[in-house]
């Protein structure tokens, strides 16, 4: 996608953070050039996170982005953690989610935006306006995230809506005091108090949006805006999507997540 004459970036530049793996190259292309076309800041960086892997290194070179090594952003692996049942296996997500957290360890600008590997902008973003961030949000949420909440800060979270919409702007400075609390509360590295506040036996058990947005507006609820974030799950591949299709979702949606489905590994040619 190539960007759009006449829109301009305003604001403070922003770094991007994706968390990535190989079956994410189907629509990781897409959501690089949505980011270029769509976000309304400038963007300083892009940084994918990701297991070593020739196809996403190469997909980093062909995008101008810098990819980074899941194995350097925290002290221990994915396969160090254990969060699964004889039905569900969850470890990969939470890992992926404890990355997003020590992305102020990653990105260099003040503010950067995490955005998942399967969700594409199809409308214009500002995520800073008057000195405020802005919260991108739906009306429903998991239950598990709120209880984790309340064993990890001692309060409840205020959740006046879900901040669950696969993508958000991190202040670097309020998530540092975010991890600071937690650490000063429990005792332990923040990542060590998150893993022994999640209940095991339910699938759902932490949001590192639902924490930190709940964190920052718990500290000051007009230090954000909140918008209806429009996003629409669709099980079709990005690549089959044309122009007038995309137009018509655009009059009603933000943006687009994409299920991973059969065939779904099969990278994107961008």
């Amino acid at each position: 996608m190539s960007a759009i004459t006449g829109l301009t970036t305003s604001g403070p530049a922003i770094d991007v953070l994706i968390p990535a793996i190989e079956k994410d190259l189907a629509t990781l292309p897409y959501v690089i050039d949505s980011l270029r076309r769509y976000v309304r800041h400038p963007i300083s960086h892009i940084y994918i996170v990701s297991p070593n892997s020739s196809r996403i290194r190469n997909l980093c070179a062909r995008k101008g982005c810098i990819f980074v090594n899941e194995t350097t952003v925290l002290p221990f692996t994915k396969k160090d953690i254990h969060y699964s049942s004889s039905r569900w296996n969850r470890s990969g997500w939470l890992y992926q989610q404890l990355l997003k957290m020590n992305g102020d360890q990653i990105c260099r600008e003040n503010f950067f935006l995490v955005i998942d590997a399967d969700t594409v902008l199809i409308r214009p973003h500002h995520f800073r306006s008057g000195g405020k961030s802005i919260f991108y949000c739906r009306s429903w949420s998991q239950p598990e995230y709120f209880r984790t909440y309340r064993k990890l800060m001692g309060v409840a979270a205020p959740s006046p809506k879900s901040f669950v919409t696969h993508y958000m702007l991190f202040e670097r400075a309020k998530l540092a005091g975010l991890k600071r609390k937690i650490e000063a509360r429990h005792g332990v590295s923040w990542h060590a108090a998150i893993l022994r506040s999640i209940d095991r036996k339910k699938q759902f058990g932490f949001s590192e949006f639902e924490t930190y947005a709940n964190y920052v507006y718990s500290r000051d609820s007009t230090s954000v805006l909140l918008k209806k974030a429009n996003n629409k799950a669709l099980s079709t591949s990005a690549a089959a999507l044309g122009t007038t299709r995309l137009q018509k979702l655009a009059r009603t949606y933000r943006s687009l997540s994409f299920h991973h489905r059969k065939g779904y590994s099969i990278p994107a040619k961008r």
